[in-house]
């Protein structure tokens, strides 16, 4: 049940009384002021020398520094995330230059054996001598 009391003075109050419960519940009853010209304050910080305001203002300011901790580490993630793609990019591109080499120097290779072979089968130093032909 709740009771609504309004006091006459220079700043009006309305005071609220709530019950739960059987009749000896209603005599321990909690009474809450609440002040209609600066209710905004009363709403959030109900007295004056309460500690909630510095809890609040602790709380926030461990989140912050969790919050710039979490962000400080993310933004390390990324720097070497970026470090190992320009890494891996320049590997890539060490791969594929590689690769072309190879090809090349196959190639090359493949001009040199023909040469050689050319080379040995005019020269008569190189030519294949029948030893059972001389016989007969």
């Amino acid at each position: 049940m709740f009771k609504l009391d309004l006091e006459k003075a220079e700043e009006p109050e309305i005071k609220l009384q709530a019950s739960i419960g059987s009749p000896k519940k209603q005599e321990s009853s909690r009474k809450t002021s609440i002040s209609k010209a600066d209710h905004s304050s009363r709403i959030l910080y109900p007295r004056r020398g309460s500690l909630l305001p510095k809890m609040m203002n602790a709380d926030m300011d461990v989140v912050d520094a969790e919050n710039q901790v979490e962000l400080e580490e993310k933004t390390r993630l990324i720097n070497q995330v970026l470090e190992l793609q320009h890494t891996l990019e320049d590997l890539s591109a060490r791969v594929d230059a590689v690769k072309e080499e190879n090809l090349k120097l196959k190639s090359e290779n493949q001009v040199l054996k023909q040469y050689i072979e050319n080379l040995m089968s005019a020269s008569s130093v190189f030519q294949t001598t029948d030893t059972k032909s001389k016989r007969k």
